[in-house]
């Protein structure tokens, strides 16, 4: 699912919070209570805190009582600022301050997690309850160490929810040597967070590999449930009764959109190389979002003088359902080295859309396996450019295979990969633990 936020919730003030909100009767008399801790959540429009919104939201209404301690909007759009103490449909959430120090680069966003970090500890410290589950995901990527110390000191239960797996995504993108001791040590202690944990629940079967080769005893932990769309916020629409694709001219050519994050964790060269390749045909890339390779990609557009790339910013959530769907086929990548460690979201968002999806990944990719059960698109290797070039046209040239893979892909989805199947996955892990 693309980076976006979510629109208005209900606010209220701690005195609102009454007892009558709080004495549900739960399926499970152990697992009362479920506080998540992560430090994105809306109107920020990570995609971690996305997930977890709408995560709850569904655990919430299959009986759990589930709290959030999240930080103010780091990525909002207009919104910098949100109430400290809220409740939306029914989770109750609470946020600390955000620090905002050169947030744009790897070294600040780093410092501005283990800031967010130290006051979660603190909330932790305040507000222990050895009753409750303790959820924690890798935003950021250390705040699982959390979990591990409040096992140690007060004996709590914990699950980590591991979106990226670090210090693998530093090491594969060369900020730190393998050999570096602090990627040894962080390696380390990882095992031993894992190995407390009650559970540890990943994206992807290649993250649960990576994970069980790095620390064998803690395989059968290990649960692999993925993402998910829902269905009913995003539907297939014709391009042609499209207000978005009017607005921004995407009606007349055959669009291939990318939708979320260019960041250094997607392979955004082979896709360039495909628009270079069909920079004179019908056809035109549509570029929404950001990260640390959008610049590189519109400048290397200004320097070939590329007609036919088209640079947006990250939508509105109320917008999805039009920007996604204003397309004839959306594209997903991976930079080769990361599989196992990341696995992008926006490939959900995509299925809900219907619209057939060409994905550039490593050949071992769990992504491929998904791609043949939908029968929704195409997987191709990086670098093959060419090859997906000549995908492209294919489908531009035969609208019914591009629309019978993308009906396909919708029911996969509906069949497997809604909120509130993927919920019921969460909530058998979850109540497994005994508290």
């Amino acid at each position: 699912m693309p980076n976006t936020h979510l629109g208005k919730v209900e606010t209220v003030s701690v005195e609102q919070y009454t007892s009558s909100e709080t004495s549900t009767i739960f399926p499970n008399p152990q697992l009362s209570e479920l506080s998540i801790i992560t430090q994105f959540y809306p109107p920020d429009y990570a995609a971690t805190g996305q997930l977890i919104a709408e995560l709850a939201a569904q655990l919430q209404s299959l009986g759990m009582q589930v709290k959030i301690f999240t930080g103010q909007p780091g990525y909002a759009f207009k919104n910098n600022k949100a109430p400290q103490k809220q409740i939306d449909k029914g989770v109750h959430i609470q946020r600390t301050r955000t620090t905002q120090i050169w947030s744009k680069r790897i070294r600040g966003k780093a410092l501005n997690g283990l800031f967010f970090c130290f006051r979660a500890g603190l909330h932790l410290l305040r507000s222990v309850n050895r009753s409750q589950i303790l959820v924690l995901t890798t935003a950021p990527p250390y705040l699982t160490i959390l979990g591990y110390l409040a096992h140690l000191c007060f004996g709590q239960r914990y699950i980590c929810l591991l979106y990226d797996l670090y210090p693998d995504v530093a090491v594969e993108l060369g900020v730190v040597s393998r050999q570096n001791p602090l990627v040894k040590f962080w390696d380390w202690i990882n095992c031993k967070v894992w190995k407390k944990a009650d559970a540890i629940i990943v994206l992807s079967s290649t993250m649960k590999d990576r994970i069980a080769a790095k620390s064998p005893e803690i395989e059968e932990k290990i649960t692999v449930i993925q993402n998910w769309a829902d269905p009913n916020f995003i539907k297939p629409l014709d391009k042609n009764e499209n207000w978005f694709a009017r607005e921004f001219n995407l009606l007349e050519k055959f669009t291939v959109l990318y939708s979320g994050n260019m960041g250094r964790c997607h392979d955004m060269n082979t896709i360039m190389e495909a628009a270079i390749e069909l920079r004179d045909e019908p056809i035109q890339f549509v570029f929404i979002g950001g990260g640390a390779k959008r610049e590189s990609c519109i400048k290397k557009v200004r320097e070939l003088g590329l007609n036919n790339c088209v640079f947006l910013p990250y939508q509105d959530k109320a917008v999805l359902p039009y920007s996604l769907t204003a397309c004839d086929l959306s594209l997903v990548s991976v930079t080769a080295g990361m599989e196992g460690i990341v696995a992008p979201s926006k490939f959900y968002g995509i299925l809900a859309a219907g619209s057939p999806v060409a994905v550039v990944c490593e050949s071992h990719s769990y992504l491929r396996q998904l791609l043949a059960e939908a029968k929704c698109g195409v997987a191709f290797d990086n670098g093959e450019g060419t090859q997906l070039a000549q995908f492209i046209r294919l489908l531009a040239s035969e609208p019914e295979l591009a629309h019978r893979m993308g009906d396909a892909g919708r029911q996969y989805l509906e069949a497997k990969l809604t909120p509130e199947i993927i919920a019921k996955q969460y909530f058998t892990t979850l109540s497994k633990v005994k508290v």
